[in-house]
């Protein structure tokens, strides 16, 4: 539980340095280091870093660096979708699944899924800062509606923040400056993880709030060490080296749980 607590502080740094990240490492943490079941710690992981976002949120309020405009046009379809992951669909998902005659259970599943979702953040992180945006170019509204709609199924059935979709989607859409786009993916983040805790109340009553609580203090306190670090380090060399950390640790998840 120690070494949990303290890699919680790590989750919290990578919050306030780069405004993502954090969230894809809480879950493994979670289960292979402090032995949570994978489907309580989707929901451990929404409130911890719930809470921890929104100290980020109340900072960028404070500093005028969250647009409001841009939370309500792609964070308002995230959010609905998140409740309804959450309240609807993960309920619907069968203990074991039989898939080409294989029976796989619900567990399991999840962590290959999870895996899949640090994948494809890892290659969003790394590639980020290679990417050449255009600023002349003008996205369709659906399409905004669209990966709204996508970042809240992600961040409701794996219990991920979806900061690694929402600054790609903020910088390449809304053509934001990379800080402004962090403050406001921190206030998106907090709102749809506890949102989504709103769809998991039937769990409460399972919670370690011990273990939960302490996961959370840690991972606070680690959000003021990434603020501060935020001031003296680049932040896409860091998030593209992050980015290759959780590209090892997404192989390592799959090996565990397939191999």
């Amino acid at each position: 539980m120690l070494i949990g607590f303290l890699l919680a502080i790590v989750v919290g740094a990578t919050l306030g340095l780069v405004g993502s990240g954090g969230t894809i490492l809480t879950v493994p943490i979670l289960v292979y280091v402090m032995g949570v079941d994978p489907v309580l710690a989707t929901t451990y992981s929404l409130f911890a870093i719930g809470m921890t976002s929104l100290i980020g949120a109340v900072r960028g309020f404070r500093a005028k660096e969250v647009d409001i405009h841009k939370i309500l046009s792609f964070g308002l379809p995230s959010l609905v979708m998140v409740f309804i992951t959450r309240a609807f669909i993960v309920p619907l998902i069968p203990k074991v699944i039989v898939i080409a005659g294989y029976a796989i259970e619900q567990s399991v599943l999840l962590m290959v899924l999870f895996a899949m979702v640090m994948l494809a953040s890892s290659w969003s992180m790394i590639t980020e800062a290679e990417r050449k945006l255009d600023a002349n170019c003008v996205i369709p509204l659906w399409q905004i509606v669209v990966q709204g709609l996508f970042v809240g199924l992600v961040t409701g059935a794996v219990g991920a923040g979806g900061g690694f979709l929402i600054i790609p989607a903020l910088v390449s859409f809304y053509h934001m400056p990379v800080k402004k786009a962090v403050s406001t993916s921190l206030v998106i983040i907090a709102v749809n993880s506890l949102f989504g805790l709103v769809g998991d109340w039937g769990r409460f009553e399972k919670f370690d709030w011990p273990l939960i609580l302490g996961y959370t203090g840690f991972a606070m306190c680690g959000i003021f060490l990434g603020f501060a670090l935020s001031k003296k380090m680049n932040g896409q060399h860091l998030k593209k080296m992050f980015g290759y950390v959780i590209l090892l640790m997404g192989l390592y998840v799959i090996y565990k749980e397939l191999g």
